[in-house]
């Protein structure tokens, strides 16, 4: 049975859920999970226990699409950048220094990766 592109990644991204679950397990530290699509990229702080949203941050949002501008495209890296900045500045205000990076199966590369680069120069930990 051959899998297909987005079962590959659910699959990856079940393994990374299963792993930050055992090593969190214990300590309240916050999982940092990255969903992108063609048009967008959206960036959420959960909960160590239940998954609880604490923070969040999308270029779906509309005062991020005015800070992108006119022809702002929230499918770039300059898009995932401000979107670090963003989740890491709403995580900090909700009490939060610390997280594990969950890229959702995604490859760590172009906007996850500038995403998290953004994240960790805005203050968090990972």
């Amino acid at each position: 049975m051959s899998l297909n592109k987005k079962d590959q990644r659910l699959r990856r991204a079940r393994q990374t859920r299963a792993r930050i679950a055992t090593n969190i397990a214990g300590s309240d530290a916050a999982r940092l999970a990255v969903h992108r699509t063609n048009l967008h990229i959206y960036a959420s702080v959960l909960s160590a226990d239940g998954g609880k949203v604490l923070a969040s941050a999308s270029t779906a949002e509309k005062s991020v699409r005015d800070e992108l501008g006119k022809g702002g495209k929230g499918g770039n890296t300059a898009a995932a950048t401000l979107i670090g900045k963003r989740i890491a500045e709403k995580a900090k205000a909700a009490g939060i220094s610390r997280v594990a990076f969950d890229r959702s199966g995604f490859a760590y590369h172009g906007r996850v990766k500038a995403l998290a680069d953004a994240a960790r120069e805005a203050g968090l930990q990972f």
